[in-house]
Parts: structure tokens; C-alpha cells; sequence
């Protein structure tokens, strides 16, 4: 650090501008170009708008999230991460911002297209893969945002309200596996508050948690605009500030040092970060002499684009196998959206995609088809002359594919969805369309999910499309009509209605705090607890084949197990086997069942494949508050095999040992006691034994108490009051050792 001078350092740690650090080329750091994700490269020109979100570079605009989780394919989603890098690479961009791994914990946050799944475990192994795609070409990735970032509602001053369970269990454990695994080069902290405490200033998640606990050795940056307070931001372990030039930080920044507020070591070490990462930028630049789009390989991103966004549909409902559609028929689409495709959600994510398919385009090119738009996207537009018109092309037709889905204007980043319905509009459409012709298809355009309960009894077939892309709508022609198997299940839940969402009382808030009152119970985990039903679980999806499951093998320490798994159909496919961990009722509540282990297997007609998963500790394991570690609690588990959280097709019980007694003192409760191998037959006998009923009661009716308080009672048994002995006989190793071998006989 003798190159630098307290100026140059507190300048390194604040932005230059709002694309790039500040360079000291005196000591060859040089700048380095951040830019918008997650699903393309957003990169603004110098020249660019004051907010950042203008026109950008040509870039493939790939699934956004919400989409591409469905795929879930781990696989498939690092090519993609592959390609971004690329591109990053030939436009010299040194960190994509991306991926964001927040959980949807209610289905109105209005950035839920930017966020991949309800459930912690699809959603790290899918954020894994995209860091691995991306950091594989030497760009740098930027895990957000950093943490219980849910909601865009007042989402720059709001306190999210979280205990330490079911953020351990729920909202960090993403990060977590990304953190770990991938060691992406930054890590974004969230503009919301924690307990309190901003996110950007929290010495627990930053530094103890992220640093300390899992080991991160990158760089941590803010969100655009989300510091308040510099020195304090800096001492809890955030390395840059973004965006730049802010002086009044850099100046606080040197003040604080000189007058012994910050220890200059936490300045340097921040310093060391931003200067890491310029180094490995530098890298990058030294391998371009100039920024050359015409690097990338465009129709082959295309091409994956389109491959992604095939995969990334799920189809909810076939019935009578309307789809796949004959390419000989008479095809009516209907719908505003097969025309002008809505490809991504808006806000910061936009990418200018460097070409887009439609899907009237894509399917008029493999069928004879009639158009009718149904509905306009201009809401001033009076919509029953153009359902009349649709309804007459139905009427007309072999089959109808009719589109339709929630206009831009609807969910963006910065504010919240307020329902999830359809406009009313096309609500009616669809009505009218599946009265003039029963074999109607809706394929659904939204970044979250939608309302299905008003018309889904009224046609046979819905296709969840999400926002697929640039080459959503070529890619939703292959599988309407059949030259791609739909291979898509749901990243989340569709409840029947939003009242049914385990979030429903405390989302988005009241002023600046929003209580997560829910706790773990999120998404599939409430529903299927309190055994809720839901029009479509998570895990769901349909294709055009079938598949059995047999066989399934669980180890005697749950540790692996396999099951095989055939297509009993006519075509080839692919399954999602989806394993889940049901752990026992017992001291603290726990979902019915958890998502653990997942593969995306093709098989021919016919073909069987034997599908092997490997489970670690944590698989069993509950977050204790008390001990702040995991536990696995004892007892008999269930490995089950489901085609989604709802519908389980084999299970296999596991019996695990209880973990190891704490040790005793006198402020253990009662009920610790009376649960220990050593002291519980001791205390059992001493209150008069099991068979003693009012004993047995009065036993119950202190258990919660500390042992410390009940010595207070006059009229305790003596044998009561030399709990000191039992204390010893407790922790000591030997005794304990030979009781637990007794209680197992």
C-alpha cells in the first residue's frame, strides 16, 4: 500500500462513475467496467442516461430468470453463463452484475422474473452454474442481492423482520452454496435493512457470515445507491460503493481515518479487494487490444437462446393431448403478444437484443395460420370489437393457440404487483375463444405467476412461458408443435388464490418493516405442511410422454440413494426426479418436506436409467438457535421421490441417531434434564416414577423452567436439589457415553 496515498485509497473504494472504479495509473490499477445482468449484457456507452437504464450495446437476450429456472437444468444454465462471459469478454466488460438469488417469497415482488425460484436449493445450484458459465471466460460475476431482498416495495429503507432460523434456512442458503462452491469475485449487498440494520452496513452479514463462516474471498460492492453511511458501510466489510464520483464518502472516508475513527487496516484491506479485482480485469484488457463484438458468436447464442427458451416452458395442462399440434392444421393465433413478444421484465435488467423471433412469425412459418391481435396493449383501446373478431377466427379454425399475459407496465423492479390476475380484458377473451372452439391452447407471457382460476376449466391446454428471450417465440413454435418435447416444471407454486400465499398478512408491510411472519413456511413448504391445495405445486410439468419410477434405495445413513426411472411412452423425454427429505415432527417445527436432490434425465422410449444422489449432513438438518449450528435431529426421516412437491411416487424411512446432549448447567431448562440419557430416568424415578400420573403431570408443568428457578420452590425433593451431582454425572463423557449405549438398547 506505500504506492497509494489515503486520498487514492478513498477514492479506490467508491466508484468512478456509473459504469466503472476509479484507475490510479501511477500505480497500475486500472478501471474496471461493471455492467447491468443477469440475462444479458446491458452495457451503456459513455454518454449514457443519469439512471443508468437507457439504450445499451446489441446483446442475445437470453430467459430471464423466472424462465430459465424452470429449465431446471444446472447444465444448461452454465452454457448460458458460458455466453454471457463471452460477450462481457468482447464489449471489455470485467463483472457482470448477476445472478440474483433472492428467494420469491411472495408472488407479487414485482422483480420476480429476475429471481429464480421459492425454494433456497434450486435456486444455489442454478445461481452456481451461471457464476461457474460466466466466471469461466474470466469475467467476474456478482451474486445479489445480499440479503432478505424480497420485495421492491419501499425497498430502500424497508427493515425486513427475520429471525436467524429461517434466514439460515431460507434466505441465505443460495448464497451460501454459490459463496462456497463458486467463490464468485463479488458479492452485492441489498438496499433493504435487516433487523435494523442496513444490509450495506452489517458487520454479522458481511464480514462474520459471509467472510468469516463461508470463507468468501472476493470483493463486496453496493447496490447502486444503496450506502448511506461510508464509514460505517466500510467497517462492516463492504469494499466499493457504487455508483461514483462520490466525494462526500471519499472525504468522510479520510477524515475518519485521521482522526482514529477507522483503523486504516480495514481501509486497506478494502483497498487490496478493489485492487484484486482491477488485476484480474487487467488481465481481461490485456487480452483485447479493443472491444470487438464481432467476436461473439451471434447465431450461435441465438441458437442457445432459443434452446433455453424451450426448456424453460412448462406445460401445465393437456388434456385429450391437444398438444403437440399436426403442422397440417389450421392454426388460429390469437393474441397481441404472439405479434410483439414481450421477451424480458423492465427495469435495470433490459438487454437491446441483437434480433427477436416472434412466435406468429415462428409458427406461421411452419403452419397455415390466421391472426387476430384479441387485445391491444394500449389500455385506452376498446377491447370487444377485437374479441369479436377473435372469436371469429376461432370459430374458423382446426385449433387455437391464444396468447396472452401480463403487459410490461404490470411487474417491473421498483414496485410491487398489487393482484395476480389478467387484465379483465383478456380474461374475457379467453372465455369467448374456448366457447367458439374447445381445442384452445393459452400460452401465458409473465414474469411471475398469474391467476389461472377464472378460465382454467375452460380450455384443455395452458403453456407457462414465462419471458423466454429473444428466440422465445421460434422456440415456443418447436414446442407446440412438437420438435421439442416441453421438459420445463415450476420454479414456483401457482396458488389458487393470493390469499392462500403463506406471505399474504405480512407483504409487503407496514411503512418501512415488513414482518416475515411465515417463518421457513415458504412457498411449497406452507402448502404442503398445512396440506393447502394449490392449483399448480412446484415441481410440476407435463410433457409428451410418461415415465415410472421403481426400485428406489435409500443407505442405511441416508447419505445416498437411487432410483430407476424409465419412459413408458411412445417418445423420447425428459424428467425432473426431484428428491425431497421429510424430517420427523418433533422439538421445533419443519416442513413436510424440503427439496434436497434434483437430475434432469433424457431418456428414449422404453429406456431406463438408474439415477444416483448423494446427500450431505445438511440434507437433515434444522438451523438451532440455541447452539447457532445445524442439527440433525434424531429420529425417522423419509426419502421420498416425487414428480413435484405434491405428487410423491416412492419413499424410504431413515432412522438417525439423536445429536449429542448439550452440556448441563442450572439455567438448562427442565425439560433439557428430563431429556438427557443421564439425569432423565434420575429425575423420572426421583418425581416418582413414569407410572405416577400427577408425577408424570407435575413433571410436565416445570419442564419449560430453568432448573435454576425451580430450586426456588419451597418443597422440591431433595433429590431435586443436588443437581449439582447430576450437573457432573452429565458432562461427564463416560457416564454420558454409557447411558446413550443403554437408552439405544
Amino acid at each position: 500500500m506505500q504506492d497509494l496515498t489515503l486520498e487514492q485509497k478513498a477514492a479506490l473504494v467508491v466508484g468512478a462513475g456509473f459504469w466503472s472504479t476509479v484507475a490510479v495509473e501511477s500505480a497500475g490499477i486500472p478501471a474496471v467496467v461493471i455492467t447491468d445482468g443477469p440475462h444479458g449484457v446491458r452495457l451503456q456507452r459513455a454518454g449514457g442516461d443519469a439512471l443508468g437504464i437507457g439504450e445499451s450495446v446489441p446483446a442475445t437476450c437470453f430467459p430471464p430468470a423466472a424462465g430459465l429456472a424452470s429449465s431446471w437444468n444446472p447444465a444448461l444454465v452454465e452454457r448460458v453463463g458460458v455466453a454471457l462471459g463471452e460477450e462481457s469478454r468482447a464489449e471489455g466488460v470485467g463483472v457482470l452484475l448477476g445472478p440474483g438469488v433472492n428467494i420469491k417469497r411472495s408472488p407479487l415482488c414485482g422483480r420476480n422474473f429476475e429471481y429464480f425460484s421459492e425454494d433456497p436449493l434450486l435456486s444455489g445450484e442454478l445461481g452456481a452454474a451461471w457464476v461457474r458459465g460466466v466466471q469461466s471466460r474470466g469475467v467476474g460475476a456478482s451474486l445479489k442481492h445480499f440479503a432478505a431482498n424480497n420485495q421492491e416495495t419501499n425497498r430502500m429503507t424497508v427493515s425486513a423482520e427475520v429471525d436467524e432460523r429461517t434466514l439460515r434456512e431460507i434466505y441465505l442458503p443460495a448464497f451460501e452454496r454459490v459463496v462456497t462452491r463458486e467463490q464468485p469475485w463479488t458479492v452485492m449487498s441489498s438496499y433493504n435493512r435487516i433487523n435494523g440494520v442496513a444490509a450495506a452496513e452489517n458487520h454479522w452479514l458481511l464480514t462474520e457470515v459471509l467472510r468469516d463462516e463461508w470463507g468468501f474471498r472476493g470483493l463486496v460492492v453496493s447496490d447502486w445507491g444503496a450506502v448511506e453511511h461510508r464509514v460505517p458501510a466500510l467497517t462492516a466489510g463492504l469494499d466499493l460503493e457504487m455508483p461514483g464520483p462520490q466525494g462526500d464518502s471519499a472525504a468522510a472516508i479520510v477524515a475518519a481515518v485521521r482522526s482514529g475513527e477507522l483503523r486504516t487496516e480495514v481501509l486497506d484491506n478494502a483497498v487490496r479487494r478493489v485492487r484484486a479485482l482491477a488485476e484480474r480485469s487487467l488481465r481481461l484488457s490485456n487480452e483485447l487490444d479493443e472491444p470487438d463484438p464481432l467476436r461473439v458468436p451471434q447465431g450461435a447464442h441465438h441458437a442457445l437462446a432459443r434452446e433455453a427458451a424451450a426448456e424453460s416452458m412448462v406445460l401445465l395442462r393437456n388434456e385429450g393431448a391437444l398438444l403437440p399440434l399436426d403442422t397440417a392444421q389450421a392454426i388460429g393465433v390469437i393474441g397481441e403478444f404472439a405479434r410483439t413478444p414481450r421477451i424480458q421484465g423492465a427495469g435495470s435488467s433490459q438487454v437491446n437484443a441483437t434480433r427477436v423471433d416472434s412466435a406468429l412469425e415462428s409458427i406461421g412459418a411452419v403452419a397455415p395460420v390466421e391472426f387476430a391481435p384479441g387485445y391491444s396493449l394500449d389500455p385506452r383501446v376498446h377491447p370487444e370489437p377485437l374479441i369479436a373478431e377473435a372469436v371469429a377466427v376461432a370459430a374458423r379454425s382446426d385449433a387455437v393457440l391464444l396468447f396472452v399475459g401480463l403487459p410490461a407496465r404490470d411487474e417491473s423492479e421498483g414496485y410491487d404487483r398489487t393482484d395476480l390476475d389478467l387484465p379483465a380484458a383478456q380474461v374475457r377473451l379467453i372465455r369467448a375463444v374456448a366457447a367458439a372452439n374447445p381445442r384452445t391452447a393459452v400460452v401465458l407471457t409473465n414474469g411471475g405467476v398469474v391467476s389461472l382460476e377464472p378460465w382454467h376449466d375452460s380450455v384443455p391446454a395452458i403453456v407457462e412461458a414465462w419471458l423466454l428471450g429473444q428466440a422465445g417465440g421460434s422456440a415456443v413454435a418447436d414446442v407446440l408443435f412438437g420438435r421439442v418435447a416441453p421438459s420445463g416444471r415450476l420454479a414456483e407454486s401457482i396458488p389458487l388464490r393470493l390469499q392462500d400465499t403463506p406471505s399474504y398478512l405480512n407483504f409487503p408491510g407496514e411503512g418501512d418493516t415488513v414482518r416475515y411472519g411465515e417463518g421457513i413456511f415458504v412457498g411449497y413448504r406452507y402448502y404442503e405442511t398445512v396440506d393447502l391445495p394449490v392449483r399448480y405445486p412446484f415441481g410440476h410439468g407435463l410433457t409428451y410422454t410418461t415415465f415410472s419410477y421403481t426400485d428406489l434405495e435409500v443407505s442405511a445413513d441416508g447419505r445416498t440413494a437411487a432410483v430407476t426411472v424409465t419412459n413408458t411412452g411412445d417418445r423420447a423425454g425428459r424428467e425432473v426426479v426431484q428428491l425431497y427429505v421429510a424430517a420427523p415432527a418433533g422439538g421445533v417445527p419443519v416442513p413436510k418436506r424440503e427439496l434436497k436432490g434434483f437430475e434432469k434425465i433424457s431418456l428414449e422410449p422404453s429406456e431406463a436409467i438408474r439415477v444416483h444422489f448423494e446427500l450431505e449432513n445438511r440434507a437433515f438438518s434444522h438451523w438451532d438457535v440455541s447452539r447457532k449450528a445445524w442439527v440433525v435431529a434424531g429420529g425417522r426421516y423419509f426419502v421420498e421421490i416425487g414428480r413435484s412437491a405434491h405428487d410423491i411416487v416412492a419413499s424410504a424411512p431413515v432412522e438417525l441417531a439423536p445429536p449429542r446432549p448439550e452440556r448441563l448447567t442450572l439455567d438448562s431448562r427442565v425439560s433439557d434434564f428430563l431429556g438427557h440419557p443421564v439425569t432423565g430416568p434420575i429425575l423420572a424415578r426421583a418425581a416418582g416414577g413414569a407410572e405416577d400420573g400427577e408425577s408424570t403431570n407435575l413433571l410436565g408443568m416445570v419442564a419449560s423452567m430453568p432448573m435454576r428457578r425451580l430450586m426456588r420452590f419451597p418443597g422440591v425433593g431433595e433429590s431435586f436439589k443436588r443437581v449439582g451431582v447430576l450437573i457432573a454425572l452429565a458432562n461427564n463423557p463416560v457416564v454420558r457415553g454409557v447411558a446413550s449405549l443403554f437408552r439405544r438398547r
